[in-house]
């Protein structure tokens, strides 16, 4: 059996103009105009170095697996290079038949009151920095990384999920129906 001596794939990663990165351990910070992204790579099996404006990546090794992971990285790269320049606003609408439900923010919680009737309230985190707005029947969700945002997107829809009953008819919920990059 042959074994492959070709060498790992290598690619890098070109900050524009304003976008500052630096590397602490296996943290990769990006900071931009709107504010600062962080990103923790030790799961991720990719060797980063900073060179100047270029984020530098090669992986562990030469296997498939790991050579794969490269453009992972560089999509991730890339979403918090936008984030921090442009940065990311998600839109959730607040739908109900019968009972008016009533979103509020209180410090680092989504509260959705009267929620089919329900007495107590639906609670969501906010993840990380994200900004939470209520504005009319529209949830604005902002912030600068896009997992952050979404995660936070997604908790406002699933504390809102209708369970025991048939959801063709219970319509009533939080839902995510726009995103948007740029503020």
């Amino acid at each position: 059996m042959a074994t492959s001596t070709e060498p790992a794939a290598q690619a890098s990663v070109t900050m524009p103009g304003g976008v500052t990165v630096t590397l602490a351990g296996r943290v990769l910070t990006v900071k931009g105009k709107l504010g600062e992204a962080r990103k923790n790579f030790d799961k991720i099996s990719v060797n980063l170095s900073v060179e100047g404006d270029r984020v530098v990546l090669s992986p562990f090794s030469a296997k498939k697996k790991d050579n794969v992971i490269i453009n992972t990285v560089t999509s991730i790269l890339n979403n918090m290079v936008t984030g921090v320049t442009k940065g990311y606003t998600y839109k959730v609408k607040v739908v109900y038949a019968h009972f008016p439900i009533t979103v509020k923010t209180k410090g680092k919680q989504v509260l959705v009151e009267n929620f089919v009737g329900e007495r107590s309230p639906r609670v969501s985190d906010i993840v990380g920095d994200c900004k939470v707005s209520v504005e009319g029947d529209d949830v604005i969700v902002k912030g600068v990384s896009l997992e952050d945002v979404g995660q936070t997107a997604a908790n406002i829809e699933q504390a809102t999920k209708i369970k025991r009953k048939d959801q063709r008819v219970f319509l009533d919920g939080l839902y995510i129906y726009h995103k948007q990059e740029g503020s």
